[in-house]
């Protein structure tokens, strides 16, 4: 009777709990029914990628595509939401809608507005609003809030980090994979260089990051590539050097390693401006050694070598003591008991070259 009253409670329990564990994976969750002054009277729809956008998606980890329309009054405005695997592929998506024609909005970091339409970086979320010059910052950022609760708060690659400041804005790209690679070299007016994305070994952990700067008559595009171990990245540089045409290392371009980061300067202007962009790298390598250092707690080495002497002084006279006692009871047992413990006559096989008489006896060995 109990067990059966058991069972029932943890079913009554599995039941009351399964509504919100359906909630908690809910597009609802991320897709709130309204926030500020809008509403949605529909569901998010899944969104279908297209040919040119599917090889990109995939290699960034897309989970989901849903899309929602709000209206508040006579305006409307959509939200576009793409759910990835982890931050990593959300940032590749996000690099990507960028460009020079679009600014940093106020609803919050990684953003980016213009076009009509304003990008949002969330945690492994990336977000697109069409129209969002209809909403005010408050409701902006009150729905960025929303999506923030079930979004993925791991950090993004320090990568990022790597780049010299100074860089146009809205031409930062992050790529992944060899898709993400050509689509940055193609926007970033660089297309001649996709060739390189076989070369760089994404199958291996590569990640890389672009950027281009102008500065006065000087411009150029920095590609950064940074690899698990200095090792693969050297493997690599040797790649990329081959990889590279006559015509191209003519024009400037060049690969340089430091550490686990190799730095290409993409067709500079001048081989100066080139150089001056990688010293400006934000990366520097570190490398520690953890030699056994003497201690403080520890006695001088006077009395570690006396301690030593002693202990193998010690050992040594338990090593006599103790052969002397072997040797000492076998010599006592053989004369108190003769030929009935050790050596008996009749167990012994002894062989006798005859040189004398005299017959052999086992007394005759102690």
């Amino acid at each position: 009777m109990r067990r059966h009253v058991f069972l029932f409670v943890v079913l009554i329990l599995a039941l009351s709990s399964a509504p919100y564990c359906l909630a908690q994976k809910s597009p609802q969750t991320t897709f709130p029914d309204r926030f500020g002054s809008w509403v949605s009277s529909t569901p998010p729809a899944k969104v279908k990628a297209t040919d040119q956008e599917a090889a990109l998606l995939t290699e960034s980890g897309i989970e989901e595509w849903l899309k929602r329309s709000y209206s508040n009054g006579s305006q409307t405005l959509t939200v576009s939401l793409q759910r990835f695997h982890d931050p990593s592929g959300a940032y590749e998506a996000y690099t990507a809608a960028l460009d020079t024609g679009m600014e940093p909005s106020t609803v919050g970091q990684l953003t980016g507005i213009g076009h009509g339409r304003l990008v949002m970086l969330i945690g492994n979320i990336f977000v697109d609003v069409d129209q969002p010059q209809f909403a005010t910052t408050a409701e902006l950022r009150e729905f960025a809030g929303i999506v923030r609760k079930s979004a993925d708060a791991t950090p993004l690659p320090p990568i990022r980090t790597y780049l010299p400041g100074g860089f146009t804005d809205g031409t930062q790209r992050y790529a992944l994979g060899p898709a993400g690679f050509r689509e940055a070299l193609g926007g970033l007016d660089r297309a001649e260089f996709a060739s390189l994305a076989d070369e760089v070994g994404f199958n291996l952990g590569a990640e890389a990051m672009f950027a281009r700067y102008q500065r006065a008559k000087e411009n150029s595009v920095l590609v950064l590539i940074d690899y698990p171990t200095p090792q693969l990245a050297e493997q690599h540089l040797r790649h990329l050097e081959t990889a590279l045409s006559a015509a191209e290392k003519q024009a400037g371009t060049t690969v340089e390693r430091k550490g686990t980061l190799l730095s290409l300067v993409l067709r500079p202007s001048s081989s100066a401006f080139g150089e001056s962009l990688r010293n400006a790298l934000r990366y520097e390598t570190e490398v520690t050694w953890n030699e056994p250092t003497h201690k403080i707690t520890d006695p001088p080495w006077v009395v570690i070598l006396g301690r030593i002497i002693i202990l193998t002084l010690l050992f040594m006279g338990l090593a006599v003591a103790v052969g002397a006692a072997f040797g000492g009871l076998r010599v006592v047992l053989k004369n108190l008991f003769p030929g009935k413990i050790f050596d008996r006559p009749g167990q012994m096989d002894v062989l006798q070259l005859g040189l004398s008489g005299k017959r052999i006896n086992s007394r005759d060995f102690y």
